[in-house]
């Protein structure tokens, strides 16, 4: 009998940590587990430096998670393998603490979600395509909605959304500084 992991398990273990460094990981982990060229198909309304490919893109998008979501991390449900292709049924889970920024399509500030205190458990599912030990391409399957219901984002208080203009408007400002 073989000592030597299967293949298949491995994508599956790699995808696994993939997850977990996003809350806990050094941006060394990132180098090590993925590619250079990596694609994160989920950064639509991440951060601008999470848009790009590669290690530090995933790294800016970890980042950007756990200054909102203090105590960030993923509770791993199942995991399936199929050759180079892996799917992963997991909870993330977190308290939200820093305001939440979304960005547009041109990288700008689009919305402003100020921290409630509140904690959250969403359901989500990642796919990954792992080559030679690395995470090549990532995109997910997530519950944004009951997440939004949870951290108290909707339905929207009138109060809470007076603090969402105001927290956008020092957003933008801040944006504005950092490019000067």
């Amino acid at each position: 009998m073989s000592t030597t992991p299967h293949p298949t398990a491995q994508a599956g273990d790699i995808a696994v940590r993939s997850i977990q460094i996003m809350a806990d990981g050094e941006r060394s982990d990132f180098d090590a587990l993925i590619h250079p060229e990596a694609r994160n198909l989920e950064d639509v309304v991440g951060p601008p430096g999470g848009r790009t490919r590669g290690p530090a893109a995933f790294y800016a998008t970890a980042q950007w998670l756990r200054t909102a979501f203090e105590g960030l991390s993923y509770e791993i449900h199942h995991v399936v393998a199929d050759g180079n292709l892996v799917a992963v049924n997991s909870t993330m889970k977190g308290r939200h603490v820093a305001p939440f920024v979304t960005y547009a399509v041109d990288g700008s500030v689009d919305t402003v979600f100020p921290p409630t205190g509140r904690t959250f458990a969403a359901t989500q599912s990642h796919w990954f395509r792992i080559e030679d030990g690395l995470v090549v391409e990532h995109w997910a399957n997530r519950d944004d909605l009951g997440q939004a219901k949870e951290l108290g984002w909707v339905p929207p208080t009138p109060a809470y959304l007076f603090r969402m203009a105001r927290a956008k408007s020092h957003a933008k400002k801040n944006s504005r500084a950092k490019k000067m």
